[in-house]
């Protein structure tokens, strides 16, 4: 058996960025910034996000810099080479399949907190 599945709340550390493609798909990639359990601990641990089709248009919607969100997703891998170096290069990505848009008591009664995952479309 193998398991694969990350659960992060956290906040946005940026504006989404958003590509369209001519294939009619949509991609957006964040970061997130997940605040340790350890109380004296004043940094974050910070995570890549990439979000695909209505999902992402909804992050690009609605996430901003400093949004809180809750994702689910599956932890992946990026590989390339470095330009300059020519050295092997590698980058962990969280490729979310659910979004929470969390928020404060004001956003909720306007109807901000919403779940939002590639399934329900």
């Amino acid at each position: 058996m193998s398991l694969n599945v990350v659960n992060l709340v956290g906040r946005a550390g940026r504006d989404p960025d958003v590509k369209y493609f001519e294939s009619g798909n949509v991609v957006c990639n964040l970061t997130l910034a997940v605040d340790r359990r350890r109380r004296n601990s004043d940094e974050p641990d910070w995570f890549s996000l990439e979000i695909w089709g209505k999902t992402a248009e909804i992050a690009a919607n609605y996430v901003r810099k400093g949004s809180l969100v809750g994702v689910t997703g599956t932890l992946k891998f990026d590989y390339w080479q470095d330009r300059g170096t020519g050295a092997e290069r590698s980058k962990p990505v969280i490729r979310v399949d659910r979004l929470e848009l969390l928020g404060s008591k004001r956003e909720s009664e306007s109807g901000m907190n919403a779940s939002y995952s590639e399934d329900e479309f």
